[in-house]
């Protein structure tokens, strides 16, 4: 999550960290979804980053992900809930990695500064005003060959895939935000995912933005066709900012 089309979501994801882990752990296969998104993204990067920026980093089960799969790894979490980061900061943690508040359409001047040899970015996209200005920030971030993946729902663009979010909002989402009363939050994955690109729309965004070998991957289970990994890198030959 990152900086929020209106102030009361942003308030809305404050409140509801605190219930954040529990909820996400309903979610069939939600670790071990960043874990295979966090993998597709050592290989796109060849295994070894040094840094890794955690963009939208929520209350730390991407950066959990990410320290797995990148051992050696200095990694930065950053997000702009000051609960989510309270949560996430409150875990244990090896003292390579660290979480700094900021907006991702304000990491220089929150201190976030690159290069970093790879970013990670899940469940973020959807939720910015401009996605593509957040896109061309982080590639300026990354080392001139350094690679993206997002980790998001994006429908796949098929009929069936927009009745399948359908259902599973009606029959799971929107009666858990109810119970739990975190409606606004769940009101607004239900809206921001039938919004939000599909998936091809979402690779064309990479490629606009001046990423190069884009690649979209499916995610297992009842996500197909609901999530995907989005795989994209910045020129190797760049030196310069991007533009």
């Amino acid at each position: 999550m990152s900086l929020l089309r209106d102030a009361a979501l942003a308030a809305a994801f404050d409140r509801g960290a605190g219930r954040y882990d529990r909820l996400v752990a309903l979610n069939p296969g939600y670790h071990a979804q960043l874990r295979r998104s966090a993998r597709r993204l050592a290989l796109a990067d060849g295994g070894a980053p040094r840094r890794v920026l955690d963009l939208g980093c929520g209350t730390g089960a991407s950066t959990a992900a990410l320290a797995a799969v990148f051992p050696a790894a200095e990694i930065t979490g950053a997000d702009a809930s000051s609960g989510m980061l309270r949560a996430a900061r409150a875990k244990p943690w090896p003292s390579r990695v660290r979480f700094v508040h900021a907006p991702a359409e304000e990491l220089g001047s929150a201190g976030v500064s690159g290069p970093f040899d790879a970013v990670f970015a899940a469940y973020l996209f959807r939720n910015l005003a401009d996605p593509d200005a957040v896109l061309r920030s982080v590639r300026r971030l990354l080392v001139p060959g350094g690679a993206l993946a997002v980790h998001e729902y994006a429908l796949g663009g098929r009929r069936a895939d927009r009745l399948v979010w359908s259902a599973v909002c009606r029959g799971v989402i929107v009666p858990l935000g109810t119970v739990t009363g975190d409606r606004a939050l769940y009101r607004h994955l239900r809206r921001s995912v039938a919004e939000f690109d599909t998936a091809p729309d979402f690779a064309a965004r990479l490629a606009r933005t001046g990423f190069e070998r884009v690649r979209v991957l499916p995610l297992p289970g009842w996500q197909t066709g609901i999530a995907h990994t989005f795989l994209g890198r910045r020129a190797a030959e760049e030196t310069g900012a991007a533009r």
